[in-house]
């Protein structure tokens, strides 16, 4: 991973825009377990912005918090483009934000299939703006996944804040 990564301030970008807008974000997270959260708590006064999030790692917890229909994950796997946009959805309505955004992924070692590599991540978002979901394979360890992810996920939030 790239160590000059700055979290806390591409999560201040992030929490800028949102309140240039007086909009709020909530975060969906199954294999990033609440990074995303977590970056953006760290950036004083993101209670303005930030409503909270759902660590739905568990695919029942998925359908039980953020509504996936349980349909979808037997469809599709829970990691999946439609499963993230869902997640995103849900967490959307849930907690009643403006914007939110979800990760869906097989952080490693274990967990690879056939089309699904370890590091696969699907990134989805869902706002006034429009939705979008992100297909992505990382090339690193765990954590490295991990960061790679919720890294992206911000960037998804800000690109999409930022060219509106």
């Amino acid at each position: 991973m790239d160590r000059e990564f700055d979290p806390i301030a591409l999560a201040h970008q992030a929490g800028r825009l949102l309140a240039e807008r007086g909009w709020t974000l909530a975060t969906a997270e199954s294999c990033t377990g609440g990074l995303i959260g977590h970056w953006i708590t760290e950036v004083a006064g993101s209670s303005g912005y930030f409503v909270g999030g759902t660590v739905a790692y568990a695919d029942d917890a998925k359908v039980r918090l953020l509504g996936v229909a349980a349909d979808l994950i037997r469809e599709h796997g829970a990691v999946s483009e439609p499963v993230a946009l869902a997640m995103a959805q849900g967490a959307r309505q849930a907690l009643g934000a403006q914007v939110a955004v979800s990760v869906t992924g097989i952080a490693g070692p274990g967990g690879a299939r056939d089309s699904k590599p370890v590091g696969t991540v699907y990134i989805g978002i869902s706002s006034p703006l429009g939705e979008r979901v992100e297909r992505d394979v990382w090339p690193h360890d765990r954590s490295g996944n991990k960061e790679a992810s919720a890294r992206r996920a911000l960037e998804m939030v800000i690109e999409m804040l930022g060219a509106n």
